[in-house]
């Protein structure tokens, strides 16, 4: 799971059980104001795994708290983490640590992050590819299966958490890029997102999608600012100028997505 907003443990209910490792992006109460209750109804010797950026004084208070409020969360697991980290969460899933520019931090200060999930698979070589299958298996016997193959990673998700866009290539060559999208774009919400921690503006987005190579992008955490119609509107007129192609899905303030892969697009 990344981030435990408000209501997480509500929406996701007995399925919560399943979670078995928490990424938190950063100290925003918006984005860890369920984790309390989420860990209450979760908590079991060594999970869940909650990780977090390793210099947000937030999460270490927030562990001794609630193992005072709630004793039986001891089994509880808290690992701070820091930029271009791996962790390994199944056989064949990595997560890696980006960091990102949201909260203003000295180099070598980590307290906002963006999460990258990569698949692994263990393929041949591409000079062995054709052989015939008895001659691959002579080679094995010879060298050893590892001589010939080679680990492929695919970054299948990448989840931005609160970040402005600068570094096109954080994103690129994701399968699903799930992006913020504050702000929709405008002079006064310019001058609004150069006070405080920084986060995208929609057009911004949409610029950098349609010139990197991702398949499905999956907007959010819009401002409650706009109403409904005026967020898919401007979606459906940037993706047109810019002409994107993928599809783009959207999850709209207050509202809870399930399986939001299974609805329609909002540009297609």
């Amino acid at each position: 799971m990344f981030d435990s907003g408000d209501g997480v443990a509500a929406s996701l209910l007995q399925k919560a059980r399943k979670v078995e490792h928490v990424f938190i992006s950063h100290a925003d109460r918006d984005h860890l104001g369920g984790l309390l209750q989420f860990n209450q109804l979760n908590a079991r010797e060594g999970y869940p795994i909650l990780h977090y950026p390793a210099h947000c004084g937030s999460f270490p208070a927030i562990e001794e708290f609630s193992k005072k409020f709630d004793p039986h969360v001891k089994g509880t697991i808290w690992k701070p983490v820091i930029e271009d980290q791996e962790i390994q969460i199944a056989d064949h899933l990595i997560v890696k640590v980006i960091r990102n520019e949201h909260v203003k931090a000295d180099k070598g200060i980590y307290k906002s992050f963006s999460y990258k999930v990569y698949q692994t698979k263990t393929k041949l070589k591409p000079e062995y590819a054709s052989l015939p299958q008895d001659r691959i298996k002579q080679l094995i016997a010879k060298s050893g299966r590892e001589a010939l193959s080679e680990i492929v990673r695919t970054n299948i998700l990448t989840y931005s958490g609160d970040t402005p866009v600068d570094d096109y290539s954080k994103w690129d060559n994701s399968k699903i890029l799930i992006h913020e999208a504050t702000f929709l774009g405008g002079i006064d919400e310019e001058r609004i997102n150069k006070h405080g921690n920084k986060h995208s503006n929609l057009d911004e987005v949409i610029k950098m999608v349609s010139e990197i190579n991702i398949e499905t992008l999956i907007l959010g955490h819009f401002s409650s600012r706009y109403s409904n119609e005026q967020i898919d509107g401007q979606i459906k007129k940037l993706c047109k100028e810019y002409l994107i192609k993928i599809p783009v899905y959207r999850v709209l303030p207050g509202q809870v997505h399930k399986d939001i892969l299974s609805g329609s697009p909002i540009n297609q």
